[in-house]
């Protein structure tokens, strides 16, 4: 599999460019700020579910062997669990400051849902149960956010119960998806076309997240997003840092190349929004939250397609 830099910079332009209608949303008041947590719920309890289901129908269909499937989540568990504990060593005497924790977390979790499935789906088109991998991983990514991130962001070890675990949208969808992936059942696509519909919420993940980063960018001072050296320090993490270690992990071990790519490929994606949606939830955190998945999202569209050149 080889990637030249423009092929795969052009695959993450084409994603990005869906921010534009946001900015300007915003910029050209025909939304407030107070639309956007209004566009988060709808992708958070409507598009994201259907993007895991779409990818684990995807992986059905293609007949994409379980136990890779388990193997990318066991590596996504360590990789992510890694860094967080690495950025917590280095940090861990300035972890009073919650922008700190936000950095940590902000380090380790990524978009592989949102941007993660179609950057898959760009780069390897002739791999379309690939995006099962991507599946793995969002699962992997979901059940270390309501458990470790949580309690990284407040220091509250409650967040280590099954109910935190278990009562969230990713987790209630993996519940429907898991059992129809592994007796490879599809969803109907009959009269009542499931699939159709599934498919069509699914892939409206990019441009819906995309809009909204565009959005909260309309709404950050340049002094905000540039001048925090945690904002950096975060970002080199997500997109340098982390994609480098996973890659080194991937040349010693003994797996396909499919497994190695698609699990590179998706620890190069930027800070994910559920860091953001958490820091909201605690009520701390949130600008720096905003400012590095703003500013990893705009470094990805350089750092991706330089970092598949190792590939």
């Amino acid at each position: 599999m080889t990637f030249t830099f423009l092929d795969s910079m052009l695959a993450v332009a084409g994603m990005l460019i869906f921010a534009v209608p946001g900015f300007l949303f915003i910029k050209t008041k025909l939304l407030d700020e107070t639309s956007i947590p209004n566009f988060a719920k709808l992708l958070l309890y409507v598009c994201q579910p259907c993007l895991s289901l779409y990818s684990f129908n995807q992986a059905t269909k293609a007949n994409i062997n379980p136990v890779n499937v388990g193997i990318v989540f066991l590596l996504a568990l360590v990789m992510q669990c890694l860094i967080i504990f690495l950025v917590w060593l280095a940090l861990r005497k300035r972890f009073d400051d919650v922008n700190y924790r936000v950095t940590c977390v902000a380090g380790a979790f990524g978009n592989v849902g949102f941007l993660g499935v179609p950057l898959l789906e760009k780069l390897l088109p002739d791999s379309p149960g690939i995006v099962a991998y991507s599946a793995a991983f969002i699962v992997a990514l979901n059940l270390l956010a309501w458990t470790l991130g949580c309690f990284v962001l407040t220091k509250d070890k409650k967040y280590f119960s099954a109910k935190k675990l278990f009562l969230n949208p990713p987790m209630l969808t993996l519940i429907v998806a898991l059992p129809l992936f592994l007796t490879g059942t599809q969803l109907p696509a009959g009269a009542v076309d499931i699939e159709g519909i599934v498919t069509t919420l699914g892939k409206m993940t990019t441009p819906l997240c995309m809009i909204i980063l565009g959005m909260r960018l309309a709404t950050v001072s340049p002094k905000d997003l540039f001048c925090d050296w945690k904002v950096y320090l975060a970002t080199a993490i997500k997109l340098i840092v982390l994609p480098l270690i996973t890659f080194t992990v991937m040349l010693a071990l003994p797996l396909s190349d499919e497994i190695k790519v698609a699990t590179f490929i998706l620890s190069c994606c930027p800070s994910a929004t559920v860091v953001l949606n958490l820091s909201e939830m605690f009520g701390s955190g949130q600008k720096v939250s905003a400012n590095i998945i703003l500013l990893s999202t705009i470094c990805c569209i350089v750092t991706i397609p330089l970092m598949l050149l190792l590939v």
